[in-house]
Protein backbone atom coordinates (compact mmCIF):
# COMPACT_ATOMS: atom_id res chain seq x y z
CA UNK A 1 0.00 0.00 0.00
CA UNK A 2 2.87 2.27 -0.61
CA UNK A 3 1.95 5.58 -2.16
CA UNK A 4 -1.67 5.70 -1.09
CA UNK A 5 -1.43 8.31 1.63
CA UNK A 6 1.32 10.64 0.67
CA UNK A 7 4.51 11.04 -1.18
CA UNK A 8 3.89 8.52 -3.94
CA UNK A 9 1.18 10.19 -6.02
CA UNK A 10 0.91 13.40 -7.97
CA UNK A 11 1.29 16.59 -6.05
CA UNK A 12 -1.07 19.54 -6.29
CA UNK A 13 0.89 20.97 -9.22
CA UNK A 14 0.50 17.70 -11.05
CA UNK A 15 -3.27 17.79 -10.63
CA UNK A 16 -3.41 21.45 -11.70
CA UNK A 17 -1.27 20.69 -14.74
CA UNK A 18 -3.45 17.76 -15.74
CA UNK A 19 -6.61 19.85 -15.29
CA UNK A 20 -5.16 22.69 -17.36
CA UNK A 21 -4.15 20.23 -20.10
CA UNK A 22 -7.64 18.72 -20.36
CA UNK A 23 -9.32 22.14 -20.25
CA UNK A 24 -7.05 23.38 -23.06
CA UNK A 25 -7.73 20.24 -25.09
CA UNK A 26 -11.52 20.55 -24.70
CA UNK A 27 -11.42 24.25 -25.61
CA UNK A 28 -9.31 23.46 -28.68
CA UNK A 29 -11.82 20.85 -29.86
CA UNK A 30 -14.75 23.24 -29.34
CA UNK A 31 -12.93 26.01 -31.20
CA UNK A 32 -12.15 23.68 -34.13
CA UNK A 33 -15.75 22.48 -34.36
CA UNK A 34 -17.08 26.06 -34.36
CA UNK A 35 -14.53 27.16 -36.98
CA UNK A 36 -15.10 24.22 -39.32
CA UNK A 37 -18.89 24.16 -39.29
CA UNK A 38 -20.63 26.48 -41.75
CA UNK A 39 -22.72 29.31 -40.40
CA UNK A 40 -22.76 30.51 -36.85
CA UNK A 41 -25.21 28.06 -35.38
CA UNK A 42 -28.10 30.47 -35.07
CA UNK A 43 -29.81 29.27 -38.24
CA UNK A 44 -29.05 32.42 -40.20
CA UNK A 45 -27.14 32.50 -43.44
CA UNK A 46 -23.60 33.80 -43.69
CA UNK A 47 -23.13 37.44 -44.62
CA UNK A 48 -22.30 37.49 -48.32
CA UNK A 49 -22.39 41.25 -48.66
CA UNK A 50 -25.56 41.11 -50.74
CA UNK A 51 -28.65 43.00 -49.70
CA UNK A 52 -31.98 41.24 -49.37
CA UNK A 53 -33.17 42.81 -52.62
CA UNK A 54 -30.07 41.59 -54.49
CA UNK A 55 -30.61 38.06 -53.22
CA UNK A 56 -34.27 38.23 -54.19
CA UNK A 57 -33.41 39.51 -57.68
CA UNK A 58 -30.81 36.77 -58.11
CA UNK A 59 -33.34 34.11 -57.09
CA UNK A 60 -35.78 35.46 -59.71
CA UNK A 61 -33.05 35.48 -62.36
CA UNK A 62 -32.07 31.88 -61.50
CA UNK A 63 -35.67 30.74 -61.77
CA UNK A 64 -35.94 29.74 -58.12
CA UNK A 65 -39.05 31.89 -57.63
CA UNK A 66 -41.78 33.21 -59.93
CA UNK A 67 -42.69 36.84 -60.61
CA UNK A 68 -45.72 36.98 -58.29
CA UNK A 69 -43.86 35.79 -55.15
CA UNK A 70 -40.95 38.02 -56.16
CA UNK A 71 -43.21 41.08 -56.31
CA UNK A 72 -44.82 40.25 -52.95
CA UNK A 73 -41.49 39.65 -51.23
CA UNK A 74 -39.96 42.77 -52.79
CA UNK A 75 -42.88 44.87 -51.57
CA UNK A 76 -42.56 43.38 -48.09
CA UNK A 77 -38.82 44.14 -47.97
CA UNK A 78 -39.33 47.70 -49.19
CA UNK A 79 -42.14 48.24 -46.68
CA UNK A 80 -39.98 46.93 -43.84
CA UNK A 81 -37.16 49.24 -44.87
CA UNK A 82 -39.52 52.20 -45.21
CA UNK A 83 -38.70 52.70 -48.91
CA UNK A 84 -41.15 52.94 -51.76
CA UNK A 85 -39.51 52.41 -55.14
Amino acid sequence: MMGWYGGGGMGSFGWLGMGAFWLALILLVIWLVVRLLPGNGSGTTRDTGESALEILDRRLANGQIDVEPWQAQRAAILTARGDRK
